[in-house]
């Protein structure tokens, strides 16, 4: 990893890319959803704050995770622009996350415990298959297209 002096304030692309390991075009894309942001030189080059280093760290262990984007900028949103993020802030904004990430864990558990079951039948029954019909609460009262019916009329307020 190369080093950049200390001196040296701000970083171009590149060397954020090389620094922190994310791909000029991952760059790209946070500074267009609002992760990061940079200023533009006369000749429209970007340049970055070295405090962009520990904010993209920041996003990328976020999104390590499963943290959505939308969540992560959400979070970012909270500090200062200018400040780097801290230890402190990442425990306080996963902790946020920490019951989003638990449910998201027993899901997928469901989901393993079942597939096999899924796997084995082939038919992905609306009626009874845990994957396409999850925490079925309809089948006990209707199954099927009559279902669909049902909740077209619903939404329309019949």
């Amino acid at each position: 990893m190369p080093q950049i002096p200390e001196k040296i304030h701000e970083l171009t692309v590149g060397q954020l890319a090389a620094r922190s390991g994310a791909a000029v075009s991952a760059l790209h894309f946070y500074e267009s959803k609002g992760l990061i942001s940079s200023r533009r030189t006369a000749g429209n080059q970007r340049r970055y704050s070295r405090d962009t280093l520990r904010r993209v760290a920041f996003v990328r262990a976020a999104q390590r995770v499963g943290i959505p984007l939308a969540t992560i900028r959400e979070a970012l949103s909270e500090l200062p622009e200018e400040r780097t993020p801290t230890r402190e802030d990442w425990a306080r904004l996963s902790e946020n996350w920490r019951s989003e990430l638990d449910e998201r864990i027993r899901q997928l558990n469901r989901l393993r415990d079942h597939l096999t079951d899924c796997i084995g039948c082939g038919c992905l029954s609306l009626d009874s298959c845990v994957l396409s019909n999850p925490d079925d609460a309809f089948g006990e009262r209707r199954s099927g297209s009559r279902l669909m019916v049902e909740r077209r009329r619903a939404a329309a307020g019949e």
